[in-house]
């Protein structure tokens, strides 16, 4: 039972922190904030899904770039905040997030995976998903 409760306490800490990191994540995006993007997201990680029928990629670096020309901001613009975190998987130091957001005046349904390197949760790729 010990086990059991030492177990949970710990993946109770492990979702927080990735809560933690998915607001710094929408955060990112709502204040266009390049260095954020940089935060929450591992360097190798991979930015993949369709806009309209043509398949989007970018890496972490380009993500960034594309976050931070973005201006006005969403935050500067005032614009009203969306974000649901529908689910929370933990596998070791592995995880997955199912989170619904807008972004650009769009919807969105990210798919989002994790590493945990040290005690921090990363985003180790995004595949997102426009809502219509």
């Amino acid at each position: 039972m010990l086990m059991f409760l030492k177990n949970w306490g710990s993946q109770m800490n492990d979702k927080a922190k990735i809560t933690e990191t998915i607001n710094l994540y929408f955060d990112s995006m709502y204040e266009s904030n390049a260095q954020l993007v940089k935060q929450v997201f591992h360097p190798m990680a991979k930015i993949t899904g369709y806009v309209e029928d043509k398949l989007e990629e970018m890496d972490t670096n380009q993500f960034a770039k594309f976050v931070g020309a973005q201006k006005p901001s969403s935050a500067d613009k005032n614009d009203p905040k969306k974000l649901e975190i529908v689910s929370i998987e933990i596998a070791g130091k592995t995880a997955v997030a199912l989170v619904r957001d807008d972004y650009l005046r769009m919807s969105y349904l990210d798919t989002l995976s994790f590493l945990k390197i040290d005690k921090n949760w990363v985003i180790y790729n995004k595949l997102f998903h426009i809502e219509k």
